[in-house]
């Protein structure tokens, strides 16, 4: 059964930083890419980061580019979101997802106020 357990989020002041964790079973992971999506309220689910099988191909939203960085340990079945230098822009629910399959976690939330 394939499942993505997303943790790390809370409450972080602006400028702040985050490191968020994805808990990917049910398949091997070093055979998938990976992606991390977020969700504020009122807005449609966006496309945050992508990151290779290998590591070797990665991308990030314009909006986070140079603040955030995607990786993975295939070895501990776990992708990590960095975040840095975090904007109230940045609220949302992040969520982790395989684009092979059609299945989200309950997704972990970021709060970033003063």
């Amino acid at each position: 059964q394939v499942q993505f357990v997303e943790s790390g989020g809370g409450l972080v002041q602006p400028g702040g930083s985050l490191r968020l964790s994805c808990a990917a079973s049910g398949f091997t992971l070093s055979m998938y890419r990976m992606t991390w999506y977020r969700q504020a309220p009122g807005k449609e689910r966006e496309l945050v980061a992508t990151i290779g099988s290998s590591g070797g191909y990665i991308n990030y939203a314009d909006s986070v580019k140079g603040r955030f960085t995607i990786s993975r340990d295939n070895a501990k079945n776990t992708v990590y979101l960095q975040m840095n230098s975090l904007k109230p822009e940045d609220t949302a629910v992040y969520y982790c997802n395989a684009p092979a399959f059609g299945i989200w976690g309950q997704g972990t939330q970021v709060t970033v106020s003063s």
